[in-house]
């Protein structure tokens, strides 16, 4: 379980972005001040810091400066001002992206994802195969019986999902909360309209309803 230090001083972003990565499969460690977040990288051992800029005691520029004189460890930096004198500041100490506050969960997950997967070189095969489907989450290619799914970006991540956990239900809020983020406020059927589209797409095979609770993908292929 790859392990992510949170360095954000607002508490509510702090505990939301906490929940939302240790859902999605991480360990988080979070801090509110430069100092802290600091003194906790010396402790323990991290695979990525997520490094606001705007911090009390020493601000996220400093907090980055000082980690690069022991570590090269990816750090994605995190900002309010989206400025490009900000954005060229955090590249000359060497960060590996920027993400801009207000943020879309989803696609803080997808950065985190592909640092990475950049930062741990070459692994081994990523792909899922289960049944006749192979879906490769480097590509983003889905295929059938070896034929190419002509899937939305949801809907691949729905069915990587699935497929990522054979046989566990998904209550319609746990996927709305994976795949659209805490910040989403949406009707729960925007889940139901997404799982109709793909089992079309999938020809009804796959998913399962579990009644009154969500969604699945059999344990056991039959």
């Amino acid at each position: 379980m790859k392990k992510i230090l949170i360095v954000e001083d607002e508490p509510d972003i702090q505990e939301m972005l906490c929940a939302y990565l240790r859902n999605a499969g991480y360990a988080a460690c979070a801090a509110g001040d430069g100092v802290t977040a600091l003194t906790l990288f010396e402790a323990q051992s991290f695979d990525l810091v997520l490094l606001d800029i705007m911090l009390p005691k020493i601000d996220g520029f400093g907090v980055c400066e000082l980690i690069r004189k022991k570590s090269q460890i990816p750090i994605l930096m995190v900002t309010a001002l989206d400025s490009e004198e900000q954005q060229l500041r955090g590249f000359g100490l060497d960060i590996d992206d920027y993400i801009t506050k207000p943020f879309s969960m989803p696609v803080l997950l997808e950065k985190i994802r592909v640092i990475l997967r950049r930062s741990s070189g070459p692994t081994e095969d990523s792909r899922l195969h289960y049944r006749d489907l192979t879906i490769d989450p480097d590509t983003r290619e889905a295929l059938l019986n070896g034929r190419p799914l002509e899937l939305t970006a949801k809907e691949f991540q729905l069915l990587y999902t699935f497929l990522s956990a054979p046989g566990r239900v998904f209550t319609r809020e746990m996927l709305l909360s994976k795949l659209w983020g805490y910040d989403f406020y949406g009707d729960e059927r925007v889940v139901d309209s997404h799982i109709k589209n793909l089992r079309h797409k999938l020809k009804n095979h796959y998913i399962e309803t579990v009644r009154g609770v969500g969604y699945r993908v059999p344990k056991k292929a039959p």
